[in-house]
């Protein structure tokens, strides 16, 4: 199979990759279907008409799967807005199967999923279900289930075994690592005329003014928190002071639960404190560039650890608003005027440590990379520069972030980067990251083979006729 026909299909997509997104199983399902050869047959279809009984179509382990386990699948991807028209109950079983391996598997590896992360998981996709069908009662219908504390478990079950799914996958994957060579030696195995074509890209930079808190306002959050510590060295809640005191919206709704291991992209100054506790202890209030937080470790876990945490945001004075805007405009000035380029100013004078050094230039948080591409592009990023002229500064931006606060910016694009096909050295990030998933690719396909010959699997009755990716059928 043509290596551009392999890396085209793996950043768009296929078929297979989103019917699998229900099961965090995008990689592993994709594994035969890009190494082995493309013109494999079509997986056989099972006529609805012959399914008569709600009965077990598979057993993974300790694992089974019912027929109507795809009829909730199929429902989920249309939650998504997927389409399933072309996605036959043999490709379907096929994912399932796939996920009941690694959940299988992720027992056998005492991988534990918190019952918490499971019920929150619940009530989103019950919310949705209800509202798309109605009512419960109709959800029940739908679902052939007498009660609705029958569905809730059920449902349950079904929303864990996909958690242990992804975190089995992802201990699967962490480990694989590629290097310069392999990165090049990839490059190289890829015909001329099969390289990919990249889209149009932009460099952009930025300066940033961050209005100044003053101390007084700094010692209040601080006293604050150490009240909030203090109520529950006493008794009180840590979760329910997080879902009622916390910045943090998106973690505030859950209590402020994190689990997190040296890899997760927290501030280090976070990270710092959350791997210096111990079970059960909360830090003293601290400051990153987000606020003041406290951390309460609930479990260490080997090298994750689940937390919970409380983030408090300093209030900004118009004062301080008005001084950070006449500076931010000083800048610019002196831009324009010729005093200073956009990159001294940026090293200079920008409050935003993680591009200052390289003068101001964004790093994207997709790929690590300086350039963003325009169809992938943040929609706000894109509406600020896509027709700024080069050497060009947008007017001053207020960016009123709900995670940093208010702050004052002002914008240029450093380099345009027309469509191109793919240059080793221009695009090195994008081709090491093309060559890191074509090995955990491969390295999934290595261990789903591996545990299907280990593992005790069965297949019954017309489902045993269908073409499979994998050699489910021993």
């Amino acid at each position: 199979m043509p290596l551009k026909i392999m890396i085209m299909k793996f950043m768009n997509s296929r078929l297979s990759i989103v019917f699998a997104a229900i099961f965090c199983t995008t990689i592993a399902t994709n594994a035969q279907e890009i190494i082995k050869d493309v013109e494999k047959p079509v997986a056989k279809t099972i006529s609805p008409k012959k399914q008569k009984v709600d009965g077990i179509i598979a057993t993974v382990g300790d694992y089974t799967i019912l027929d109507s386990d795809i009829d909730k699948t199929y429902l989920e991807l249309s939650s998504q807005g997927k389409s399933i028209k072309d996605i036959t109950r043999c490709q379907m079983l096929g994912t399932l199967l796939e996920g009941k391996l690694y959940a299988h598997q992720a027992i056998q590896d005492s991988i534990v999923i918190r019952d918490e992360e499971v019920k929150e998981k619940q009530a989103e996709q019950i919310a949705y279900m209800v509202e798309q069908l109605g009512s419960m009662e109709k959800v029940l219908q739908y679902f052939k289930k007498d009660t609705e504390d029958e569905f809730r478990t059920e449902l349950f079950e079904i929303i864990k075994t996909n958690k242990l799914t992804a975190e089995m996958q992802r201990k699967i994957i962490d480990a694989v690592e590629i290097t310069p060579e392999e990165t090049r030696n990839f490059f190289k195995s890829i015909p001329q005329n099969d390289l990919p074509l990249f889209g149009a890209e932009m460099e952009v930079a930025q300066i940033v003014v961050t209005p100044k808190i003053s101390d007084e306002e700094k010692q209040r959050v601080i006293a604050r928190l150490k009240e909030l510590k203090a109520e529950v060295l006493a008794g009180s809640s840590f979760k329910t002071r997080a879902v009622i005191y916390s910045d943090d919206r998106g973690s505030a709704a859950s209590g402020g639960f994190y689990k997190i291991n040296r890899k997760t992209q927290f501030v280090k100054e976070f990270k710092d404190v959350a791997f210096s506790l111990n079970e059960g202890e909360i830090s003293e209030p601290f400051e990153t560039e987000y606020g003041f937080h406290i951390i309460m470790v609930e479990k260490i876990k080997g090298q994750e650890v689940e937390l919970r945490h409380i983030l408090m945001m300093p209030k900004v004075s118009e004062q301080s608003l008005k001084e950070a805007k006449e500076k931010i405009n000083l800048i610019k000035k002196r831009i324009e005027d010729g005093e200073i380029t956009f990159a001294e100013a940026a090293r200079t004078m920008s409050d935003e440590k993680e591009t200052r050094a390289n003068g101001g230039i964004l790093i994207n948080p997709k790929t690590q990379d300086t350039k963003f591409e325009l169809t992938k592009m943040d929609p706000s990023l894109y509406s600020e520069v896509s027709n700024l002229k080069s050497g060009a500064i947008t007017p001053v931006i207020l960016d009123d972030d709900p995670r940093t606060g208010k702050k004052y910016k002002i914008i240029t694009v450093t380099n345009r980067i027309e469509e191109h096909t793919a240059d080793y050295s221009k695009d090195y990030i994008k081709i090491k990251d093309l060559a890191l998933q074509e090995k955990q690719i491969k390295e999934i396909a290595k261990w789903t083979d591996e545990k299907i010959k280990e593992t005790y699997i069965k297949i019954n009755g017309e489902y045993r006729d269908c073409t499979f990716m994998n050699k489910w059928i021993k």
